[in-house]
């Protein structure tokens, strides 16, 4: 009966241990890595660490990141309830208190704090949120805050993207924590901000790296026997016309692993050594040869 169970719903469960596993890791990088430097990032939690630095330099109150982050959240999702619904809304309101919970814990873990560790929280704490981050995409889901604000601001401005509108609100953030910390901290968070996003397109786009090779050769039928009988791997004719020479051809295109593309060079090179060859890197790839499609 359980087996059954969770062979019915291994997605949706794939999915929330993705969402536990994403959220606890930008809880990390945020609290760990991120507020003992005071980066602001942009977002909610970017706020509570700009709060949360206010409070104890100006009223000797420290204020925890994680009810600033429950505080902002509950009105915003309050608002999103009108234009959003609540179907839209149920797994990120739990995507959100699972983010609240995970800061709160995390605050017991030991923190960097030296003022000579600051590149390596920069670095630590990006690829942290960064990867949290995409395993929470992943799930179809967001953390909350200014995703909501932006869109609860799209409804009265609709002629602006959300996007724009979320970068707009995030920017602001970062410029206030430019006010409060200085230039030197906004820097380095703004590099912070830049290797997030890499790391969370990488788990976004997979891990499954490979190469693609377009090969434009008169003898593409050799070469094209020679890639399946040697190599173990088929090939695509892509039908084109030289546009100088007004010639048709086929363009050959292949993809394979990083270890068979030199393999491919010697090939082709041996058939048509005046045969024009192109490399590119593939981020995923899925089907047969590779990884399965689920």
């Amino acid at each position: 009966m359980l087996q059954e169970y969770l062979k019915e719903h291994r997605e949706g469960i794939k999915e929330y241990l993705y969402i536990i596993f994403g959220t606890a890791l930008v809880a990390i990088g945020v609290v760990v890595f991120f507020e003992p430097h005071n980066l602001v990032t942009g977002g909610v939690t970017g706020l509570a660490i700009i709060i949360a630095d206010l409070g104890r330099t100006m009223y000797g109150v420290t204020i925890p990141i994680w009810l600033t982050n429950l505080f902002f959240n509950i009105p915003l999702f309050l608002m999103a309830l009108r234009t959003k619904g609540k179907k839209f809304l149920a797994r990120t309101f739990i995507t959100t208190m699972l983010l609240t919970t995970f800061l709160s814990l995390a605050e017991f873990i030991p923190v960097i704090s030296e003022e000579s560790d600051l590149v390596i929280s920069t670095l630590f704490g990006a690829v942290f949120v960064g990867i949290g981050m995409g395993f929470v995409f992943r799930a179809q889901t967001t953390t909350g805050g200014t995703d909501i604000a932006a869109s609860v601001i799209h409804k009265y401005f609709r002629h602006i993207s959300i996007a724009k509108i979320l970068f707009f609100v995030d920017a602001i953030i970062i410029t206030i924590g430019f006010f409060v910390f200085g230039i030197r901290i906004t820097m380095y968070g703004i590099i912070a901000v830049y290797i997030t996003s890499r790391f969370t397109d990488t788990v976004l786009e997979g891990f499954d790296f490979a190469k693609a090779a377009f090969i434009i050769s008169d003898k593409h039928e050799e070469i094209s026997m020679r890639i399946m009988t040697d190599t173990e791997r088929g090939a695509t004719a892509i039908h084109a016309k030289g546009v100088y020479t007004q010639k048709e051809k086929d363009v050959i295109l292949v993809v394979m692993n990083k270890k068979e593309i030199i393999m491919l060079k010697e090939l082709v090179t041996s058939v048509d050594p005046r045969a024009f060859l192109i490399v590119t890197d593939v981020r995923e790839v899925l089907g047969e040869g590779f990884q399965r499609i689920v």
